[in-house]
């Protein structure tokens, strides 16, 4: 028994040292989320959802970002006002895990409202939530597979 039990505190003390990750080196890890990385990085919003949080992220997966026309991605990557206003777009305060989305209008940090249906899966405006509840110490990552544009 003691024996046992040593080994789960054991166990335990080592499992409480591994780092956990943010949302940012989470979608980094998960090694679909480049073209997000570089977006955060020219919006200066890195040091931001490598905040306390908690935040919802709906991240569009590279080839989300491959629909894009290149010519308008260049365009929106160089322009930072509108690339931040994208890409907070993306984001819900608070953590809120797949079990509880409800359908209906959610406000995001840009300020905007986006639309949630759960008819026939889940949609986030125009985008099919393709994973979800990828946890991160500062939030959750829900996958999409389109970019969404605030109107």
């Amino acid at each position: 028994m003691k024996k046992t039990l040593i080994a789960a505190v054991l166990s335990l003390s080592a499992a409480l040292t591994v780092q956990a990750k943010d949302i940012v080196d989470t979608a980094v890890g998960a090694g679909n989320f480049s073209t997000l990385a570089t977006a955060l990085t020219a919006a200066g919003l890195i040091d931001t959802l490598k905040g306390k949080g908690p935040f919802t992220v709906f991240a569009p997966t590279d080839a989300a970002f491959a629909k894009i026309p290149k010519a308008d991605l260049d365009a929106l990557l160089k322009d930072k006002a509108k690339l931040t206003a994208v890409l907070t777009y993306h984001v819900v305060p608070g953590k809120v895990m797949a079990a509880d989305v409800k359908a209906g209008k959610v406000k995001t940090v840009q300020g905007s409202e986006i639309t949630i249906t759960t008819m026939g899966g889940v949609m986030v405006d125009k985008a099919k939530v393709t994973a979800t509840d990828i946890v991160a110490d500062n939030g959750v990552i829900h996958v999409i597979d389109t970019v969404i544009i605030p109107k």
